[in-house]
């Protein structure tokens, strides 16, 4: 953390805009959960109470996650209860809840937007978008747990930089804002689509498996706060997974490295 104070201290940039996290739902039970707490509550309250310090600081954005929320049977809004269910949901959301005592009680310029699950070239290669297409590029088989009939929300990254900038400009101080798709869709979709975009038969590139543990059977948004700031979707899901399999078509080295989470501390 000094270092990333003494960057700070150097540039006084008067917006942070923070993405820092130990993602990875399934990954956070037993052994690995303090490595979650660690980063996302602890280490996160630490920076904060630095930056409480610097006078130039005018807006702390923090990068939240959809999965607090649970699994809902409705689009979840911002003033919905909270229902975490991996350890690593209950440390977002107590970093979350943290945040917003900051701001009742001293004014600590804050946003928070709670994203669903994003997706871009670039990415981590064990998430299920880049993933399924490598794995269809290469004619390996793809466990899809559970069925894939969990519903999730994808957003391309560019759709989520347009939110962020937007709350960065013109947010309600001490606001928290979802930012998603209109629906979910199945895993199951998901992965039909990446087929569909490397020629590859859904049949033949998947393989039923168990569900994962801590597995959320939805996440579904409320976005209408940003909708009302002027923002919207623009990169439909089909059309942004094309993307992703030019991308790896276009980077073949991709196609030699591993595609399995590996938990870092």
């Amino acid at each position: 953390m000094p270092a990333a104070l003494a960057i700070l201290d150097t540039e006084k940039p008067d917006v942070i805009v923070n993405f820092a996290a130990q993602g990875e739902g399934a990954a956070s039970f037993g052994a690995n959960a303090p490595d979650f707490f660690r980063t996302n509550t602890w280490g996160l309250s630490r920076l904060v109470l630095e930056l409480q310090r610097r006078d130039y600081l005018q807006r702390f954005v923090h990068i939240g996650s959809s999965e607090v929320y649970g699994s809902p049977d409705h689009a979840a809004s911002e003033v919905d209860f909270l229902n975490p269910s991996s350890p690593y949901s209950v440390s977002k959301a107590a970093f979350d809840q943290y945040l917003q005592s900051l701001w009742r009680t001293q004014k600590f310029p804050m946003n928070i937007i709670r994203p669903s699950n994003c997706y871009t070239p670039g990415q981590q290669l064990h998430r299920i978008i880049p993933k399924a297409i490598i794995t269809a590029i290469k004619g390996d088989k793809l466990p899809l747990h559970g069925g894939g009939m969990a519903q999730k929300s994808y957003l391309h990254a560019t759709d989520l930089s347009h939110a962020i900038l937007t709350v960065a400009e013109s947010g309600g101080m001490g606001a928290i804002y979802n930012v998603g798709p209109d629906s979910p869709v199945t895993i199951r979709h998901v992965v039909e689509l990446c087929a569909k975009a490397c020629y590859r038969p859904f049949e033949q590139l998947v393989d039923e498996a168990p569900d994962r543990m801590g597995q959320d059977a939805r996440y579904y948004l409320n976005c209408d706060k940003m909708k009302d700031m002027g923002w919207k979707q623009t990169i439909a899901l089909e059309n942004g997974i094309s993307d992703m399999a030019d991308w790896v078509l276009a980077n073949p080295e991709l196609l030699k490295m591993s595609t399995d989470y590996e938990h870092k501390k």
